[in-house]
């Protein structure tokens, strides 16, 4: 891509949470937009006939039509790891780590299957719109390394940890509290803010972990200010019972994770379905975030999600899919069941409120907003474009739609990685649905050939602007 370039299109993003602001002073939304791009920078964004005549002739502008350009999906709870057992049959959570994931992981001792499989699910958050995610990889270094590798060569703001897991898992998955420790460490020397990376000191979730590694997590957290915290909570009844056998000493679970230092801003907890009134206030206190994952709630038969509960409290939320305990990387189909898990509780989610959970919600739960998140000039242009006509139903269905609230709903309740037309990183256009090969991103990264030429793309409707 050229240096300046602009594309041209429908354009709405997220400003502020509904719930703060109102619905209608949350988003801004251009019928004809355009979005300047300077060196992978949103430089500008507006009405199209305001900003196109300012343009010089030679700034190539990107045309979409039919289509909807929104910033790029948040995923805030995802396993690399995981992929290969998803649609996995008949478990809750505690079988179904025992079953089916515990020993998928064991294969990512090798680093050849790291690389692959790390290569695989890059490919897939771009083919479904996702431009940043917060990613556990397995007690395994090398497939944190793998993944951070790939990632630095498209320039994709991941955020991803090894696990801690020393105790109630396979031997073949356990580590220590000392080689944890030392295996975070390094990997946080090498790779924490190197191009748009970041480390998550990951300990898989209580049950998994001593006392002495979670204190070692807490040790990491002090010796390397900005990292990330990122675990599971709460998530299966059982799971909590569990818990408080292991953790007598503890008020609830949340203060198990509290005592050992790892409850503050930068930690992400994915799930909490069944947090208390208390641990949802302190998590409000400290400045956390938790992970909305409806896909895998609903698969895993582990609850529903007090959304309402969790804001109360001024709790940061963002989405995640969760995969491989959820069904899919598209965060339409994610924000489809969120929607479902709150009328469940008699309650509504509005269509922008679902759009600024997927973007700007996710970015502040990862306190990542002024990067990513909306369309703010100076912030990264990581963004996509939904094509109005991915498949004859949501073709037709968005010719019914009369409001663009309709057919923001119709998007996201349809929806999935057929709506993805193009998905852009920092300006650069990473997949293109109806002119890459299903493969390219994968062979791209792994080393089979170099990325195509932005002319070797087939025109969008290029106009000069």
């Amino acid at each position: 891509m050229p240096k300046i370039h602009a594309l041209r299109g429908s354009i709405l993003h997220s400003i502020a949470d509904p719930r703060e602001v109102g619905v209608e002073k949350s988003y801004e939304y251009w019928e004809d937009g355009v979005l300047l791009i300077d060196n992978g920078i949103i430089s500008q964004v507006g009405d199209a006939k305001e900003i196109l005549h300012q343009l010089s002739p030679d700034i190539p502008v990107r045309e979409y039509r039919d289509a909807l350009i929104t910033p790029g999906f948040i995923d805030t709870h995802i396993h690399m790891p995981q992929v290969g057992v998803m649609g996995a049959y008949g478990a809750q959570l505690l079988e179904w780590l025992e079953t089916y994931t515990f020993p998928n992981e064991g294969k990512f001792k090798d680093r050849e299957h790291s690389r692959q499989a790390s290569a695989f699910f890059l490919q897939e958050l771009l083919r479904h719109g996702t431009t940043t995610a917060l990613v556990f990889g397995t007690v395994h270094k090398n497939s944190v390394e793998e993944l951070f590798k790939h990632a630095l060569r498209l320039n994709l703001r991941i955020v991803a940890g090894k696990v801690l897991m020393d105790r109630n898992c396979p031997d073949f998955l356990q580590d220590t509290a000392e080689s944890g420790y030392k295996d975070s460490k390094e990997l946080i020397q090498e790779w924490h803010g190197k191009g748009r990376l970041s480390y998550a000191v990951t300990p898989r979730f209580a049950p998994t972990s001593s006392s002495e590694q979670l204190a070692a997590a807490g040790k990491l957290l002090k010796e390397h200010p900005g990292v990330y915290m990122h675990t599971h909570i709460s998530e299966n009844t059982n799971e909590i019972k569990w818990v408080r056998e292991l953790f007598p000493d503890t008020k609830n679970y949340l203060d198990v994770y509290n005592q050992h230092g790892l409850v503050g801003p930068r930690s992400v907890f994915a799930h909490g379905v069944h947090l208390c009134e208390d641990e949802c206030r302190v998590m409000g206190e400290s400045g956390a975030a938790v992970s909305f994952c409806p896909t895998s709630n609903m698969f895993l038969g582990s609850g529903l999600f007090p959304l309402k509960r969790f804001e109360d409290n001024g709790v940061r939320v963002g989405m995640g899919t969760d995969v491989g305990g959820g069904t899919s990387f598209s965060m339409l189909q994610t924000v489809n069941e969120a929607y479902k898990a709150v009328q469940l509780q008699g309650q509504s989610l509005d269509p922008f409120k679902s759009l600024y959970l997927a973007t700007l919600g996710g970015a502040r739960a990862l306190y990542l907003d002024k990067h990513i998140g909306s369309f703010a000039p100076g912030k990264d242009a990581d963004f996509i474009v939904m094509d109005y006509h991915s498949t004859p139903l949501t073709s037709f269905r968005l010719s019914q739609a009369t409001t663009l609230r309709e057919k923001l709903f119709v998007l996201l309740m349809l929806g999935d990685d057929r709506a993805i037309k193009a998905t852009y990183v920092a300006g650069q256009l990473v997949h293109c649905r109806d002119c890459d090969s299903p493969s390219h991103i994968s062979d791209m990264l792994l080393g089979k050939h170099a990325a195509k030429n932005d002319s070797e793309t087939p025109s969008e409707g290029h106009t000069s602007g």
